[in-house]
């Protein structure tokens, strides 16, 4: 029998990937600042997302879930919100259309700070500091003021998080993500590329069948999901103060919810079993994810599912798979075998990010638009060969015009990697980047239901 769980019941248990603050009383008043703080989201939210991701589980729908690398203080604005959702919007649009099932949406927003990071230092010029860990914890500024863990980060991240909550809901349900608005979510510098004008297409196509379903007496007063979507918060739970501080019991069914995000995920680097991230995220009643890297073993992954997963409910957990485009097509048919022979259900999904991180000709951290395809493709075409089912993907992304990722339709090259490279940790794809790549998943879905998979049932998204 598992041994009883608390939301402190991690305290003593392995734990990687955690700042080093200096001043233990700072961080143990700022968290305790935070357990009085509201909830970020709802028990409710967190349930009715779950039930949707149970539908993907099933092969009824299929998640997109994407956002900030590492959302920063410094960059935050109404403006950089409204583009990604916009991105956002227009990816489960095209992916909606070519699948005829819902997308359920799923941002990396909201409280996406902390980042783990291969190594606790990094050096420049001689000098050693301890490494930027998200804004969360520390600043990107290589000064051993900024580099150190400051607990009242805590309190700033909590605080923009409300704030880009408020903003998405609005958005969600207040008239923007209306589809009378596909047009108008295809603005700025993507409606000048390829991906852009052939979005447009599709934008005139769904135009034209709104205004028949007008004629024929459905409107959005009818069906209110024409004007408003189901939009919910994502991030990696790697900061287990602030996630026990933000962890209240629901007052509806007593269970334990952490209120800082609707789902949450346990990383490559910290997904050990006797840990202390297992430990808590087997708590809570969330959606959760596990990242699964190409050092997965089938074995090791089945013990996970059934610590954090043990009743076996579809849409509780979600396998984010991260393997790199050269390793894919070797590590995840074993995994895919595995889980499927023993009847687990779970949501396969593609991270076709972090496996295909590489380092320019000069020093750039980037990724290769060729290689994150070629890993999406290889992750549908595993799944249709095993005869299960792809249900989603999960990238790093941006509404901006930034020059981080090389490749796509734009042809970014290592040359012009300097003239847009904004982000505060990982490479992102940018928005033009992004709509290339839903179109691919869109012709992937395609295939899938093709070859049977899933049994698709087509209903509102």
């Amino acid at each position: 029998m598992p041994k009883k769980w608390s939301p402190d019941s991690w305290h003593g248990l392995p734990i990687q990937q955690q700042p080093d603050y200096s001043d233990p009383e700072a961080l143990s008043s700022t968290l305790e600042q935070v357990r009085g703080l509201p909830p970020l989201v709802f028990a409710g939210e967190a349930r009715q997302l779950r039930a949707q991701l149970a539908d993907v589980a099933e092969g009824r729908a299929f998640l997109l879930q994407g956002g900030d690398c590492a959302e920063s203080f410094a960059e935050f604005s109404a403006d950089n919100i409204r583009d990604m959702f916009r991105v956002l919007m227009q990816m489960a649009v095209v992916m909606t259309f070519a699948a005829a099932c819902p997308i359920v949406k799923v941002g990396r927003l909201a409280g996406q700070f902390a980042k783990p990071r291969s190594a606790p230092t990094e050096s420049q010029v001689g000098a050693e500091l301890p490494s930027y860990r998200g804004d969360i914890v520390n600043g990107m500024e290589f000064t051993p003021e900024a580099r150190a863990a400051d607990p009242s980060r805590l309190l700033q991240g909590y605080h923009q998080s409300s704030s880009t909550l408020n903003l998405l809901r609005a958005f969600a349900h207040g008239g923007y993500a209306d589809l009378h608005r596909v047009h108008g979510w295809n603005l700025g510098f993507v409606s000048r590329t390829s991906q852009g004008e052939r979005y447009a297409d599709l934008a005139d196509r769904i135009t034209e069948a709104l205004g028949f379903m007008e004629a024929c007496g459905i409107t959005g007063d009818s069906v209110p999901a024409m004007h408003e979507v189901d939009f919910y918060t994502s991030h990696e739970a790697l900061l287990l103060g602030f996630e026990e501080a933000m962890t209240r019991v629901d007052s509806t069914t007593g269970d334990w919810y952490d209120t800082s995000a609707h789902m949450l995920w346990i990383g490559d680097r910290t997904r050990q079993e006797d840990g202390a991230h297992v430990e808590f995220m087997r708590g809570i009643s969330n959606p959760i994810g596990i990242k699964a890297g190409p050092s997965t073993e089938p074995d090791g992954l089945l013990k996970l599912i059934d610590l954090l997963n043990p009743e076996n409910d579809a849409g509780r957990l979600t396998l984010i798979v991260r393997m790199g485009a050269d390793k894919v097509g070797e590590h995840l048919p074993p995994l895919v075998r595995a889980v499927q022979q023993e009847g687990r259900k779970v949501v396969w999904s593609c991270d076709p990010m972090h496996g295909n991180t590489v380092k320019s000709a000069n020093g750039y951290k980037t990724r290769i638009f060729d290689q994150v395809l070629s890993e999406v493709q290889q992750f549908f075409d595993v799944h249709i060969g095993e005869g299960t089912y792809a249900g989603g993907v999960h990238f790093e992304m941006t509404g901006q015009d930034v020059t981080e990722c090389l490749g796509g339709a734009q042809d970014i090259t290592e040359r012009s990697l300097a003239d847009r490279y904004h982000t505060h940790c990982d490479p992102r794809l940018n928005a033009s980047q992004a709509l290339e790549l839903a179109f691919l998943i869109a012709d992937s879905l395609k295939k899938q239901r093709a070859n049977g998979q899933p049994r698709i049932v087509a209903e509102a998204s």
